[in-house]
């Protein structure tokens, strides 16, 4: 028996063989997305990258450091402790109302020791009692004004520092309190020494005061003159 199939049953299989085809074809391209990009330099995940680095402009100072290693720091002289020092008139002088007073720091230290700036002062009645006391660092006078100076002591060797006050009493004063003894704080201490001083200074006590200084040498100022 023969079969005979006509023109219009071929065409219509070819249509619905395209269209399975194209339709193949449609899902193919909706399941693929687009190929993957990778930044240059970065790190993709699954695998390695490879990052270059930029060339810096201008030369470049390599840095080398060294594991445990700990820079050395020249050691030097210490503060001088106020424990290591002593402290006295060296000096004294006075005209047309103005008193200089020179003090002597002297250190007992073994080994060299730095003492740089200003001391602090307090006076005192014989008892100890604290006196009014107003000081003025550097001041108008030609003996306190100087800057200051690091100085080194050795064992035995002192730094100075003066000291100038009015004698004239100010305003409703009439007398000016005399002390028995005077605080010396030394520069960049906490505690202080004693020592015996006969000082009248007028204005409320107030007392100008010089940094430390050696009496020789390049930095060297001048002191009052030796006491009597």
């Amino acid at each position: 028996m023969r079969i005979t199939r006509s023109a219009g049953h071929s065409r219509v299989a070819l249509a619905v063989a395209g269209g399975i085809l194209a339709a193949g074809t449609l899902l193919g391209a909706c399941s693929s997305g687009p190929p993957s990009t990778t930044p240059a330099g970065s790190a993709s995940s699954g695998g390695s990258s490879t990052t270059t680095a930029r060339t810096p402009r201008g030369p470049t100072t390599p840095v080398t450091t060294s594991p445990g290693s700990t820079p050395s720091v020249p050691a030097g002289p210490v503060r001088c402790a106020t424990t290591a020092l002593t402290a006295a008139v060296a000096g004294t002088s006075g005209a047309a109302g103005t008193i200089e007073i020179t003090v002597a720091l002297t250190s007992t230290a073994a080994a060299p020791c730095v003492l740089d700036g200003y001391p602090g002062l307090l006076l005192q009645t014989a008892s100890g009692s604290p006196l009014p006391t107003s000081v003025v660092r550097k001041g108008s006078y030609g003996f306190t004004s100087m800057p200051p100076t690091p100085v080194t002591l050795t064992h035995g060797g002192s730094a100075y520092f003066n000291v100038g006050y009015s004698d004239v009493p100010v305003g409703a004063e009439t007398t000016c309190p005399s002390s028995a003894s005077m605080q010396v704080t030394p520069p960049n201490a906490f505690d202080h020494l004693v020592m015996a001083a006969a000082l009248a200074p007028c204005g409320g006590g107030t007392l100008v005061v010089s940094p430390v200084f050696l009496a020789v040498g390049s930095n060297s100022q001048t002191t009052a003159p030796p006491a009597g």
